[in-house]
């Protein structure tokens, strides 16, 4: 057997592809690798057909917590008792209690919320510039506040949850920082714990007095709830954060986009589906599965007990499914991408993500039509260390 890669994730400039999923889409698409952490070896699935089959096929299992698996990280993300690690029929039961806060009909009521938040912060990067730090001012601060309105968390303790995101979501590749990201996942279920209680006490219409009534009423437990709450409160800033500076970043770096987005305020949504397929918005891969028996993907047989990583940047990639997938192109036609996932686990809030999406990249173009780069685009500087990737700041002029 030919001997596994080790896929050892470095920081690459920019939006740039990673070379070894690339080199992997072409040429193994299902193959064995090593990861930085953990033990053994594990696949890793890249054609866009494939990542569909694997993550909607029950004999690939995401129980793993209290395994040794090989993975990205020193530490383990998620907490113990994450829906990210539960299986159906358990999945779909925790998962049911937070869908209704993320339906279509609950972000179109949201939505006035999110434009006036927009609104705001749009008026505060105005009157700091030119130029000024498009992050600093409107994409951190505005998924955010849209996220933590939604879970119910006080303004005063929303730079804390922001802080604590940015080092639990990051790779934590040495000692110090995995102990540190030990210590903030502690910190997080301490904070969510206490948070539960004021809204057993004193309910509101929020996302976390829904799950406190979910535990009293016996559809979830304590844990699950805890571990719903800093999944949702952390990454649901972390990861709308990056991506949304990475789309503003290519709306003020790809020839013709602005344009065709002020002329064409229709296409917003359309440009956001692009964006999402085309942005390769994640460091290395996402969590691990299991396979419970023998399976054959893509003419290769994985063997019961190996671990299986897919992933959905490289399949937002697939040729055969996107042609030409290097371009950014709004007319583009075809399957939807994976970028949300896929199957059972696919990501409970991309309505909420869309919107925001939507409606930043439209309020931009219509209240700053003349917005451009403050510096050259080989000064942006970019996160270094994180596994959803996204600029440091965007200084802009107009």
């Amino acid at each position: 057997m030919e001997c596994p890669r080790l896929y050892d994730v470095t920081d690459l400039p920019a939006l740039e592809f990673d070379p070894f999923l690339w080199e992997s889409l072409k040429d193994a698409p299902v193959s064995r690798i090593r990861l930085p952490h953990g033990e053994g070896d594990c696949w890793l699935v890249t054609r866009h057909a494939d990542v569909r089959f694997v993550t909607s096929d029950r004999r690939f299992s995401r129980d793993i917590v209290g395994r040794s698996v090989p993975k990205m990280t020193k530490h383990f993300i998620p907490l113990d008792r994450a829906v990210s690690f539960v299986d159906p029929p358990d999945h779909a039961r925790v998962r049911a209690v937070v869908a209704p806060a993320f339906t279509q009909r609950r972000m179109d009521l949201l939505r006035p919320r999110a434009q006036a938040v927009l609104d705001r912060l749009v008026d505060g990067l105005l009157e700091a510039g030119p130029p000024a730090d498009v992050v600093r001012h409107v994409t951190s601060p505005f998924p955010l506040e849209v996220i933590s309105e939604l879970l119910g968390i006080p303004a005063a303790d929303r730079t804390r949850v922001r802080d604590w995101a940015q080092i639990l979501l990051s790779r934590a590749s040495d000692h110090a920082a995995a102990e540190r990201a030990k210590q903030v996942q502690q910190a997080a279920r301490a904070y969510f714990r206490e948070l539960a209680a004021l809204r057993r006490a004193e309910p509101r219409n929020d996302l976390m007095s829904a799950m406190v009534a979910a535990v009293d009423e016996g559809r979830i437990d304590e844990e699950e709830l805890l571990a719903l709450a800093t999944l949702m409160g952390l990454n649901g800033w972390h990861a709308v954060r990056n991506n949304a500076s990475n789309m503003v970043y290519a709306l003020l770096t790809e020839k013709g986009l602005m344009d065709r987005l002020q002329s064409e305020p229709a296409l917003v949504p359309q440009a956001v589906e692009e964006l999402l397929r085309w942005i390769p918005h994640k460091h290395g891969v996402g969590q691990p599965r299991i396979a419970t028996e023998d399976v054959e993907v893509g003419g290769v047989l994985i063997r019961q007990g190996d671990f299986v990583y897919v992933s959905y940047v490289a399949a937002n990639w697939d040729e055969q499914v996107y042609p030409d997938p290097g371009r950014i192109d709004v007319d583009r036609q075809g399957p939807p991408h994976v970028a949300f996932g896929h199957g059972p686990h696919f990501c409970v809030g991309p309505m909420l993500a869309r919107m925001e999406s939507e409606l930043l990249l439209a309020t931009l173009a219509r209240r700053l039509p003349t917005m451009r780069l403050a510096t050259p685009r080989t000064q942006v500087r970019w996160q270094t260390e994180v596994l959803i990737r996204g600029p440091v700041d965007l200084p802009v002029t107009w």
